[in-house]
């Protein structure tokens, strides 16, 4: 954590263990209170995301709380108590309710502003060492394409690789764009091509879920969710159908 950003942290802190409501029924709670009850499940998940420059550009883990915030305000303020009330158990569906929507919205802030497109030097090798594993393709699109959902571990000296400054030459972005979009229109159909294209910025500004729903013309309230499903299919195409030598060729 960036040192002038401790401070407002540890005031935070202070200030969210002052104002946790008293344990009583969920009925009982006002929305405010609701909210800053489940402000420490808002931080836990935003830990498991890296805060690199490469994962995340620069967004710091203060700004991935008050990302995940917006969502919890926005979660509670969607809840149907006639619904919850028939639930066995209110808490855990709360918190899987609300988990679901903080996830969702920090990933989606997280893609419109990480850093270049980076794949490790340990797994560059191991796809030269192995140029016939199709497992090697299917490293060089997730390092592409779905890095940012990958979970970092509870492991805090694991962790700290994470945050290591990268100070290798990046790779061109430009080369690298060319080459990966003559690929998706080889292999994907128009929709999941402009999916992956609008989603990571390929030649245009980054898009987020329900602006490419919209371009798109999918309808729905969760319009998000098809443009999601439709990324991870795109994705899985083109590790089924890239052969190895393509991608060894151009890494």
């Amino acid at each position: 954590m960036k040192k002038y950003n401790v401070q407002n942290y540890v005031r935070y802190k202070e200030d969210l263990k002052k104002s946790i409501p008293d344990n009583k029924f969920y009925d009982y709670y006002t929305r405010d209170e609701l909210i800053v009850k489940f402000l420490p499940l808002v931080e836990n998940l935003a830990r498991k995301f890296s805060t690199t420059q490469q994962a995340s550009g620069v967004l710091s883990i203060n700004d991935l709380i008050q990302i995940g915030s917006e969502a919890l305000i926005k979660a509670v303020d969607k809840l149907d108590w006639e619904r919850l009330i028939d639930s066995e158990d209110i808490e855990k569906t709360l918190k899987s309710f609300f988990a679901k929507r903080i996830k969702g919205h920090i990933r989606r802030r997280v893609d419109m502003a990480r850093g270049g497109i980076r794949i490790p030097e340990h797994k560059l090798n191991e796809i030269r060492k192995n140029p016939k594993d199709k497992k090697m393709v299917e490293i060089f699109f997730n390092s592409m394409f779905l890095s940012i959902d990958a979970r970092i571990t509870g492991d805090d000296e694991e962790n700290m690789m994470y945050q290591i400054a990268d100070k290798s030459e990046p790779y061109n972005i430009q080369l690298i764009n060319i080459y990966l979009k003559s690929l998706m229109q080889k292999h994907l159909n128009e929709n999941e091509y402009e999916v992956l294209r609008l989603s990571y910025g390929l030649d245009c500004d980054k898009h987020s879920a329900n602006e490419i729903a919209e371009k798109l013309n999918i309808k729905g309230a969760s319009a998000y969710v098809r443009v999601s499903e439709l990324k991870k299919q795109a994705v899985n195409k083109l590790i089924d159908n890239v052969d190895h030598s393509q991608v060894l060729d151009f890494v």
